[in-house]
């Protein structure tokens, strides 16, 4: 979308369309599965976790850091991943509160 085009979208529905274009692809949903489930950093190739390249893994890899869902620091000549836990929980708030606000009714249509 370009930039002339978000200005007609709260700030708030920005974030979300990004945050949620982050997270969908299926490659990045087992990244963070296994970045969550391991509740640690994890040192060296997230590759077997895709089963893709290192090249589009590692671009799965960029898209994840943009949003600062995951973090990367560099340790020597091996990459250090994990979940970025403050924003982990404000994204879960942004997303909870966008499913809670909608009131289930079973009328309509």
């Amino acid at each position: 979308m370009g930039l002339t085009k978000t200005a007609n979208f709260t700030d708030r529905q920005n974030q979300l369309a990004q945050i949620l274009k982050a997270i969908a692809h299926p490659a990045r949903i087992a990244i963070l599965d296994h970045l969550l489930k391991a509740n640690a950093c994890i040192t060296g190739d997230l590759v077997g976790v895709t089963g893709l390249s290192q090249a589009t893994t590692s671009q799965h890899l960029r898209e994840l850091k943009e949003v600062d869902l995951i973090k990367g620091t560099i340790e020597g000549t091996a990459m250090n991943y994990c979940i970025n836990q403050v924003k982990w929980k404000e994204y879960r708030t942004m997303l909870n509160t966008f499913f809670v606000d909608f009131k289930i009714d079973d009328s309509c249509c």
